[in-house]
């Protein structure tokens, strides 16, 4: 079967490989959808320290079952699965506080096991044996069906925003992790959703969405005036970054609201985490910070619950969808932003 193999930075390529053979305990998953992350954009132009070449990536899809050697699972040869992707070994004070996204017994799909842009993926015997995957019931498409695992991601970042009906909310990013923070803060009521981008491509795309505004991020900072001038001077009561900058890291700190609360989703580059924050804006204005990692399995399932339900709007989210050999393409439409959400058909 052919696979996008990654090899080490800037060496992703698509090649023929052995299809995986099952042992006791382990499922065999045939991958219709698989979406393209920012982390495995990331992962192409800067490598990754946790994978261990070869690795196949691919860990956000939908996918059914079409072999199984494991009697105990709660799915069934030809059942349509999405799956959590986070295998924890063992246990620790952050799996017994059931946030095992920062446990360091786990490990993850794409990472340590090989994922699913290739035809067919193994799910490991302890991720069967842990419920780890979602039988889908509704008849959700698969490429829509493939967001379950980014949106449990944000669903983590709102389970500590707690954005309700008094609440404007100011997102920094307008990529696909973006929009759905700001489709998520809507669903929870907020009186208004601002998104802020430096690209117009993206910005354009974001007005898709029920949002109240679409800011282009200047370079003179005037983006930040514009802000308080939507919220009558207040500012915002909850910000998001969701870009890997340490600018819109300032101008959250900025835009939010006396008493805010604001959430650094996104990270910065690993070669270059250190930046120069106005910690003043912490200090007077009482911020409450927090960042985001992974997501726990209780966000994968509420996250699977809600794309179920249907009011989630995630007919939106995937713009293009490429077949594997075009996998290169698809990191080009997310950089240009070209793209909202890529989806590789294996």
């Amino acid at each position: 079967m052919q696979a996008a193999v990654y090899l080490g930075k800037e060496n992703i390529q698509v090649l023929e490989v052995e299809p995986p053979t099952l042992e006791d305990g382990e499922v065999l998953l045939r991958v219709h959808a698989c979406s393209v992350c920012g982390t495995d954009l990331r992962t192409y132009r800067h490598g990754d320290k946790k994978i261990t070449p070869p690795r196949i990536l691919g860990h956000e899809f939908c996918a059914t079952v079409v072999e199984s050697r494991a009697p105990d699972a709660n799915v069934s040869v030809g059942d349509r699965v999405v799956m959590y992707i986070v295998l924890v070994h063992g246990s620790d004070r952050y799996v017994e506080m059931g946030r095992e996204n920062l446990s360091g017994h786990r490990t993850t799909i794409s990472y340590h096991h090989d994922g699913a842009f290739a035809p067919y993926l193994k799910v490991p015997a302890l991720a069967v044996q842990r419920g780890n995957l979602f039988r889908v019931t509704s008849e959700i498409s698969n490429e829509q069906m493939s967001l379950a695992e980014p949106l449990g991601c944000c669903m983590n970042a709102h389970s500590r925003l707690g954005v309700g009906l008094k609440d404007t909310v100011a997102v920094f990013g307008a990529g696909p992790i973006g929009m759905m923070h700001a489709c998520l803060a809507r669903l929870q009521g907020a009186q208004k959703v601002i998104v802020l981008d430096t690209n117009p491509a993206r910005l354009a795309m974001a007005r898709r969405f029920d949002i109240d505004a679409a800011v282009q991020v200047r370079p003179d900072g005037s983006h930040r005036e514009e802000v308080r001038a939507l919220t009558n001077g207040f500012g915002a009561d909850v910000t998001i970054v969701a870009v890997s900058s340490a600018a819109a890291q300032n101008d959250a700190l900025d835009v939010a609201a006396r008493a805010g609360r604001v959430n650094f989703f996104a990270g910065l580059p690993k070669s270059n985490p250190m930046a120069s924050l106005d910690v003043n804006q912490i200090h007077y204005k009482e911020l409450v910070i927090s960042g985001s990692y992974s997501e726990k399995k209780s966000d994968f399932q509420a996250s699977f619950a809600l794309l179920h339900s249907g009011r989630f709007p995630a007919d939106r989210f995937i713009t293009h969808t490429l077949p594997l050999p075009r996998i290169h393409e698809a990191f080009e439409l997310m950089e240009s932003g070209a793209a909202l959400k890529v989806c590789i058909l294996p």
